[in-house]
């Protein structure tokens, strides 16, 4: 009787993880524009003028991790920062137009990364594949390892 080898899970996503981390950063040098930037050009993209927590809240990002991106995305003439005209301890982001420019490049590589990610799988196996990997956000919740 033959013993089923158990899959190794931890080290398949730490070297995919690597590859994808080499894959996009090889990205960023042709585009300018990181994967973390992406993301944040994403979430105004679909909510510009959003507060900076809810920005860091929709990443995945604490305060200090959100406060060194847009630092670095205003610098880069990406965004903008205003003060939230109701709490003037809080800041609004807002896109500029070479954000604009920067997110339509961004959706074009996000299409071909998910091109990549998902030929040879069908619909449902991929739909499978994208409640496994959400589902360990519920099972590994942020601020249990901290």
């Amino acid at each position: 009787m033959n013993a089923r080898r158990e899959p190794r899970l931890v080290f398949l996503l730490t070297v995919a993880q690597r590859r994808m981390q080499r894959w996009m950063a090889a990205r960023t040098q042709a585009t300018g524009v990181t994967a973390a930037q992406s993301g944040l050009l994403f979430v105004l993209g679909q909510r510009d003028g959003v507060l900076m927590g809810e920005a860091g809240a929709a990443l995945d990002l604490g305060p200090p991790g959100i406060s060194g991106l847009v630092d670095r995305m205003t610098a880069a003439s990406l965004i903008r920062r205003r003060a939230d005209p109701e709490d003037g301890r809080a800041w609004r982001l807002w896109l500029t137009p070479a954000g604009r420019a920067a997110l339509a490049q961004s959706k074009a590589g996000l299409a071909e990364i998910n091109a990549r990610l998902t030929d040879g799988f069908t619909e449902a196996e991929v739909d499978v594949v994208a409640r496994w990997l959400t589902g360990l956000q519920s099972k590994f919740p942020k601020g249990e390892d901290e």
